[in-house]
């Protein structure tokens, strides 16, 4: 089984930036889709981007498609969301999220096994 530990919330302005880290152990991610979700307070858990295993791939939400980037280094075990033009509307805990046998891709949270804790991401407007 993998572990996952996110890193790199904060509070940043409107408009800024910030990347965020999902740092793995107990078993390679090269033999995990990867990706990060986000929850809201007041609400559900949201897909925001995911990377196939090699890399070679990556999707994205329409909230999140031009502004954020999810990136993999599997040398490393470990995953990446570059988010830039960042929006109030981006505050949320974001969770990285991991499974086998997932369609990559699908933004439905209940098809991935493994989760980090989250990390605490607060745009102020």
């Amino acid at each position: 089984q993998v572990q996952l530990v996110e890193s790199g919330g904060g509070l940043v302005q409107a408009g800024g930036s910030l990347r965020l880290s999902c740092a793995a152990s107990g078993s390679p991610i090269s033999s995990y889709t990867m990706a990060w979700f986000r929850r809201a307070p007041g609400k559900e858990r949201e897909f925001v981007a995911a990377i196939t295993k090699t890399g070679g791939s990556s999707y994205y939400s329409n909230s999140a498609q031009g502004r954020f980037t999810v990136s993999r280094d599997n040398a490393k075990n470990s995953v990446h969301l570059q988010m830039s033009s960042l929006k109030s509307e981006d505050t949320a805990v974001y969770f990285c999220a991991a499974d086998r046998t997932v369609v990559p891709g699908s933004p439905n949270p209940t098809e991935y096994d493994f989760w980090g804790q989250g990390t605490q991401v607060t745009v102020s407007s």
